[in-house]
């Protein structure tokens, strides 16, 4: 039977349950995850999370007896977990040389998916995934000396909250709140820290479910079904490291505007730093930074880029388009369930709903911005080849000429004034080549959608 060819994509490797991602293709990966630890670390201590999907669990324990039998010292997690809390055990757990979380992120139910998290608390890097690749199917050695030990991880990580975020503040002045579980790992987590500060929500699909309730644990709409006037509705995908957020007039509001929001806020509060952002991020974000005359790292997409900014920069805010973010002092890596307390706090100190500091960010900004993605299915890499060679011998998009041209991940495109942009990327974890619009101009952002439409026809 041929094997499965094994690919790490932005966050990991990920695959169809019992068709790529099997016993056996787990047992490939963590040899080579092994062979990797003993050439690059001298920490000997592993700790494994897994998420709400099919069979986690015991995917998870499988991994463990493995590395157990070759001489490393386990921690299982007792329970579903968010991957930022395995990350941040990876980070600062004893003798830790990496962890391991079994997930999907948002993929549809019959995916799952591995994440190899480096002792720095954040995603692997491509040369690191790249060293494991070249490892596979190669022969390891079996050790004595290993142990596998089940424990909580969530208690040092809850404590270390407390220097991020201002409870005291929050409890004098909380916004109404939802918390929509979305049947992912943030259950019995996110719940949990509102429960500690007697922070009052209302709560929907607060227990896990593999299949996701029949959606997709995806923190956006049309997944997000419980909101309210008057009410912001806070919710995270499958593994908790993304966020979603719906306003008190019950609209969805999107990353872009989160970040720049969430920007001002740490801003006023003294932060120091670079905005650290992918290159799909809202031009938006960018207005911001220059009339705040902060410093932007533009990288590709994936939060490993981030990371890596991160770890190399100080940092006010790390952010992607998708929902996931970070901050300067916390791990380098996306998490939602700060995401959405980060949120929470911003209302509770602004004293402002979330409609108010949006309508207040675009008379900041002076412009408003409307973003859309269209999504074209890859039949071949031929296809994808002549598209892009397509596009890159435009000098114009709708009567816009093209400013400037960026080439990190895909090609970006900036329009006219540089308020509008087309991104043209492959999809890290499906077989997509993404066209990502933007405009501060509806008709324009809808011209340019249509323009595309009848270039990939």
């Amino acid at each position: 039977m041929e094997k499965i060819k094994i690919e790490f994509g932005t966050d990991g490797f990920r695959g169809i349950i019992a068709r790529d991602f099997t016993f056996a293709t787990i047992d490939r990966i963590i040899k080579a995850i092994i062979l990797y630890l003993r050439k690059n670390e001298t920490k000997n201590t592993v700790i494994i999370g897994f998420d709400p999907r099919f069979l986690a669990q015991n995917f998870a324990r499988f991994i463990g007896e493995i590395l157990k039998n070759h001489g490393f010292k386990v921690i299982l997690s007792k329970k579903i977990v968010p991957t930022p809390i395995v990350a941040y055990c990876a980070k600062n757990y004893p003798d830790c040389a990496c962890g391991i979380m079994l997930t999907a992120s948002h993929n549809p139910k019959e995916y799952q998916g591995i994440k190899f998290i480096p002792n720095y608390g954040g995603p692997a890097t491509k040369e690191i995934t790249d060293e494991i690749v070249e490892f596979l199917d190669k022969k390891t050695e079996l050790k004595s000396g290993g142990e596998l030990l089940e424990e909580d991880l969530e208690e040092n990580y809850y404590k270390h909250l407390e220097q991020l975020i201002d409870f005291n503040l929050i409890q004098k002045n909380p916004p109404k709140i939802i918390f929509d579980g979305l049947y992912s790992s943030s259950i019995g987590y996110f719940d949990t820290i509102l429960d500690k500060y007697k922070i009052k929500y209302k709560a929907y699909n607060l227990h896990h479910d593999c299949c996701f309730g029949g959606g997709l644990p995806e923190p956006k709409k049309p997944y997000l079904k419980h909101f309210e006037s008057g009410f912001i509705t806070l919710s995270n995908d499958g593994d908790a490291d993304r966020y979603g957020a719906i306003d008190e007039n019950r609209e969805y509001i999107h990353p872009n505007i989160i970040l720049a929001l969430l920007l001002q806020y740490l801003v006023s509060k003294g932060k120091k730093g670079a905005m650290i952002k992918t290159v799909g991020v809202s031009n938006l974000v960018n207005v911001v930074c220059n009339k705040l005359n902060i410093k932007t790292i533009t990288t590709p997409v994936g939060f490993k880029w981030l990371s890596e900014a991160m770890r190399n920069n100080e940092t006010i805010l790390a952010g992607e388009d998708s929902g996931g973010l970070s901050i300067g002092g916390h791990i380098p890596e996306k998490d939602g369930l700060l995401a959405n307390l980060l949120i929470i706090e911003m209302l509770s100190a602004t004293n402002k709903t979330l409609s108010q500091l949006k309508k207040e960010l675009f008379e900041f900004t002076n412009c408003t911005f409307y973003t859309d993605r269209i999504d074209l299915k890859l039949e071949d890499e031929n296809k994808v080849k002549k598209t892009m060679e397509k596009f890159l011998q435009l000098k114009e998009i709708v009567n816009l000429k093209i400013k400037e041209t960026l080439k990190i991940d895909g090609v970006k495109f900036f329009l006219g004034d540089g308020l509008s942009s087309l991104l043209i990327r492959k999809s890290g974890t499906e077989p997509l080549l993404r066209f990502y619009v933007e405009s501060d101009n509806k008709e324009t952002l809808d011209t340019i959608k249509d323009f595309i439409r009848n270039e990939i026809e």
